[in-house]
C-alpha cells in the first residue's frame, strides 16, 4: 500500500511543471488554498476557529492588530491613550477606512465611531449568541448597557469595571471587526454570506461547501513603505475538499498555493524524522515554521468524590507526567514538529513561560510514586479523537509501563465537548490556542471562578493561592512583573498536576514557491496583504 501511495505522488509530480499557472487564473494573481473543515459563516461575530477567522480576516478590520512579531499596531485606529487607572481606553480613528463598495450604500460609506459603538454592541447581544460575548466580560455595564461611546465620529471610548491589562490585545480578535449597520439590515440573516467590511478583499461569491472567492478592495487604506496599495494579489479563492489527502494532492500538482498543519497520513512522504522538507520538494515547496502558541495536553477532572483521595489522586498524576517521554512522542509521531511539553501551560514565546518548571522523563520517578501510593493495577480511563489516537496509544504504552491499566476511548469531537464540560470525562484529550498573545489567557484555564461548564476550566481544579495570584496579576500593568506572576502560578499549578502537558506546538506552512512574502506568526493567521505571486 505505502509503494502505492509513493508511485502516486511521483507521478503526479512527474506530470506537474514548476511552472504550471492556474487554468482559471485569466491572468490574474489569485492565491488559492483549501478548507477541509468548511465554512459555516462570514459573520466575524461567530469567528470562533481558525478557518473562519482566516477568512474573514480578509474582509474585515479591528481598532488594532498584531504584526508577524507579535507588536500591537494601529489598524482602524490611529492612536490610543489608556487613562492612569486602566479603566478608559480612548480610540482616535483614521478617517480614511472605507466599507467595501457595495449596493446596501448610496455612497461612498467611511467608518466612524458609531459604527465600533454599533459592531460592539452586536457581539455582546444575547439575542445573537455569539461565542465572542466574553471578549467584553471587564466592560462596565449600567441597565445592560455596555459603556461604548462615540464622543465625536473619530473618536471612540470603552470604559471597564476593572483594570484589565491584556484588553487591548483582546481588541485585535476577529470578533471585534467593524461592521456597516446598513449591510447587516439590508442582508438580515443573509449577512453570514454576503459580508461587508473594510478589508483589503471584498466579497464576490460563494458557493457553500464548493468554493468562496474574495477580490481585492481596491479602496483598501493600507499602503507599503513605498506608497503603493495593498494588497498586492487580486484575489483568494478557497475550496472545500473534505478529504485532506485529496487535498494534499491537489497542493502538489499546483492547484493550490498554501497548506498549514500536516496530516498524519502524509507526514512522511514531506517531512524527515527530523522536521526537515524531504529534498524532492525543494524546488517546489517552501517550509515555514515558528512557534504555535498553541499548547497540547491531556487533563484529568479533578473529582472531589475520588476514591484514591486527594494525595494518592496527586500522586498518580505526577507519575503520568513523568513517565511520557516527549522527545520520543514528537520524534516518530510528528516527525520532529513542536517543543517537548517540559515547562508548564503557558507556550514558548510568551512572556510568563518556564521551560524547567514541568515534568521530564523520569520512569523511575514515576515508578517509585506509583509503588509508594499502592497505585499498581489502577485503571485510568483516557479519552480521545481520532485525528489524535495515535498520541493517545502512545500514552496509553507509557502509562502501562508503570505499572498502571490504561483503557482508551475514541470519541466523535462534539461528544466530547458535551462530556468533558459535565465532567464525565476522568482524563481527557485538549488543546488550547491563543485568543490573544498574554499568557492570562492560559492561566484562566484553572481558576476557580471558570469551572465548567459555565467557564474553561474542565479540570476543575482549585487552589486559592493560584486564584490570588491571578487577581494580583491582573491588577499588575508592568508588563515584565506580571510575567513573574504568570511564571509563579504555571509552576504551582504544574505541581499539583490536573494537566499533562504533551508539546508547545509549531506554525507549519507549506507554500507553492510561485509564492513570495508568505510570512507567518505565532497565532497562524492568514494575513495576505503583502503577498505576491510571481508571474502576475
Amino acid at each position: 500500500m505505502r509503494r502505492f501511495w509513493l508511485g502516486l505522488v511521483t507521478l503526479v509530480l512527474l506530470a506537474t511543471s514548476c511552472s504550471q499557472r492556474h487554468e482559471d487564473d485569466e491572468g490574474l494573481a489569485i492565491f488559492k488554498y483549501n478548507e477541509s473543515a468548511g465554512i459555516l459563516t462570514l459573520d466575524p461575530i461567530y469567528a470562533k476557529d481558525l478557518p473562519h477567522i482566516w477568512a474573514c480576516n480578509q474582509v474585515f478590520n479591528s481598532l488594532v492588530a498584531f504584526d508577524d512579531k507579535m507588536n500591537l499596531v494601529p489598524m482602524v485606529a490611529k492612536s490610543w491613550d489608556i487613562s492612569e487607572d486602566g479603566l478608559r481606553y480612548t480610540f482616535h480613528l483614521r478617517n480614511d477606512v472605507q466599507f467595501h463598495e457595495d449596493k446596501c450604500f448610496t455612497k461612498p460609506r467611511y467608518v466612524t465611531a458609531q459604527d465600533f459603538v454599533y459592531s460592539f454592541n452586536r457581539v455582546v447581544d444575547k439575542q445573537l449568541s455569539s461565542p465572542g460575548m466574553w471578549i467584553f466580560a471587564s466592560v462596565k455595564q449600567e441597565n445592560d448597557q455596555y459603556a461604548f461611546t462615540a464622543l465625536d465620529d473619530s473618536t471612540f471610548q470603552i470604559e471597564l469595571s476593572k483594570p484589565f491589562p491584556p484588553f487591548l490585545g483582546i481588541l485585535s480578535m476577529t470578533y471585534a471587526s467593524v461592521v456597516p449597520k446598513e449591510a447587516v439590515e439590508y442582508y438580515g440573516d443573509d449577512f453570514r454570506s454576503h459580508p461587508v467590511g473594510t478589508g483589503p478583499f471584498k466579497f464576490q461569491y460563494w458557493k457553500e461547501g464548493v468554493k468562496l472567492v474574495f477580490r481585492k478592495n481596491p479602496n483598501y487604506f493600507e499602503r507599503d513603505e513605498a506608497g503603493e496599495r495593498l494588497p498586492y494579489i487580486d484575489a483568494v479563492s478557497i475550496s472545500f475538499l473534505i478529504d485532506k489527502q485529496v487535498a494534499f494532492l491537489e497542493f502538489i500538482k499546483g492547484k493550490f498555493d498554501f497548506m498549514s498543519g500536516i496530516d498524519a497520513r502524509y507526514k512522511d512522504e514531506l517531512l524527515t524524522y527530523d522536521g526537515l522538507l524531504r529534498q524532492k520538494y525543494e524546488d517546489k515547496i517552501e517550509l515555514i515554521t515558528e512557534p504555535y502558541l498553541n499548547t497540547e495536553y491531556f487533563s484529568f477532572f479533578l473529582d472531589p468524590n475520588d476514591s484514591l483521595g486527594s494525595d494518592r489522586s496527586k500522586a498518580l498524576r505526577q507519575a503520568v507526567n513523568l513517565c511520557i517521554d516527549r522527545e520520543k512522542m514528537l520524534r516518530y509521531l510528528r516527525n520532529g514538529i513542536g517543543e517537548p511539553g517540559t515547562g508548564g501551560m503557558i507556550p514558548v514565546g510568551l512572556p510568563g513561560h518556564s521551560s524547567t518548571i514541568g515534568y521530564g522523563y523520569d520512569l523511575k520517578r514515576a515508578q517509585r510514586l506509583v509503588a509508594e501510593n499502592h497505585l499498581e493495577g489502577y485503571l485510568l480511563q483516557l479519552s480521545t479523537v481520532a485525528d489524535y489516537a495515535d498520541i493517545g496509544k502512545f500514552v496509553q504504552s507509557q502509562v502501562e509501563q508503570i505499572g498502571l491499566q490504561c483503557k482508551m476511548e475514541v470519541m466523535p469531537p462534539a461528544t466530547m465537548r458535551s462530556m468533558r464540560a459535565n465532567g464525565s470525562l476522568q482524563f481527557f484529550r485538549s488543546s488550547w490556542v491563543a485568543d490573544y498573545p498574554d499568557a492570562e489567557n492560559y492561566l484562566s484555564l484553572f481558576t476557580t471562578s471558570n469551572f465548567a461548564p459555565a467557564g474553561p476550566n474542565y479540570t476543575h481544579y482549585s487552589n486559592p493561592k493560584y486564584d490570588k495570584l491571578y487577581d494580583k496579576a491582573l491588577l499588575c500593568n508592568d508588563l515584565q512583573e506580571r510575567a513573574r506572576y504568570y511564571t509563579e502560578m504555571d509552576s504551582l499549578m504544574i505541581q499539583d498536576a490536573p494537566v499533562v502537558v504533551l508539546f508547545y506546538d509549531e506554525v507549519l506552512r507549506f507554500v507553492n514557491k510561485r509564492v513570495t512574502n508568505m510570512g507567518s506568526n505565532p497565532t497562524n493567521l492568514l494575513d495576505l496583504r503583502r503577498v505576491r505571486i510571481i508571474g502576475n
